[in-house]
Parts: structure tokens; sequence; C-alpha cells
């Protein structure tokens, strides 16, 4: 599989809900970031996407242009549209993936997108008065990462 079919597959299985499909496209050693999860690397990293998906609704939507590809990088822009938290606000987050690839998998993947534009959609008056400063961006690390510690708890 050449690397525009890895990414493709990669988010084809996003749509889909498939972590496990998403998940083999991982190299064993890959390092994930983005504003709301930090840095995850490894089995972290693929525990991330299974989690998130788990909870995916049916109502979510996801879209992808693949921008680049070469041998060793891609680029992918996204689209999640979706409702957020208790009180169901719609967020639509346009994401850039930066990719790099070894052994035919992706061995990296950061996803970068505006922190303050998602902070207002999904939390409302909160978000856009805290959610460009760094103790929003340090709290929401913080959060996501204990729902994902739990979640992997869970799981063993």
């Amino acid at each position: 599989m050449d690397n525009n079919e890895l990414l493709k597959k990669f988010y084809t299985s996003f749509s889909k809900g498939d972590s496990k499909g998403m998940v083999e496209c991982y190299h064993e050693n890959i390092v994930f970031q983005d504003p709301v999860f930090g840095t995850l690397k490894g089995k972290r990293a693929c525990q991330m996407w299974e989690m998130l998906l788990s909870n995916k609704k049916t109502d979510t939507k996801i879209s992808f242009d693949i921008r680049r590809v070469s041998d060793e990088r891609g680029k992918v822009n996204w689209v999640a549209e979706y409702v957020y938290g208790e009180k169901k606000r719609k967020v639509t987050n346009k994401v850039s993936g930066e990719f790099k690839f070894k052994d035919d998998k992706i061995i990296e993947h950061i996803d970068s997108f505006n922190l303050w534009k998602w902070t207002r959609l999904a939390m409302g008056a909160v978000g856009y008065l805290l959610g460009w400063t760094p103790f929003m961006k340090s709290k929401i690390q913080k959060t996501t990462n204990k729902k994902l510690n739990q979640f992997i708890a869970k799981q063993t």
C-alpha cells in the first residue's frame, strides 16, 4: 500500500468509526500530537482513537482532502462535524494533519487547529472568554488525558 492509500484508509476508517482500521495504519512507535490531547505515543495514541470512536454518534461527519503525499511526508485537511457536550453544541472543526511515514506506516501524526475557535463552539461563553489562554489549553489536555486514562483502565 502506498502512502496515499495509507492516508485514504486512515481517514475512510475514521469516517466509518473504525478505530481498528485507523490503528492498522499507525507504526508501533507512533507519535501523535494535537491541541486537545497534547503528545501521545505508541499504544496510548491508538487507544485515544478507540476512546473517541467508542463515543462516536451517528450524526458525526468526517470529511477529508489529501493535499500532498511523498515517500516521507503527507498532509491532509479534514473536517469533523459533530455535537459536543451536554448542551449539544454544534461543532465544525477544520483540522490540518501533517504526517511522516516509516516502514509503510504512519510514524508521526500532528493535527493542528484553532483551539480558541473550537472552545468557542464547544464551550460557548467560557470558551470565548478563556479558550485562547494557556491555562485553558492545559486544563483541556489534563481533562482529556484523565478521560483517556479512565478508558484505558476499563479496558484492562
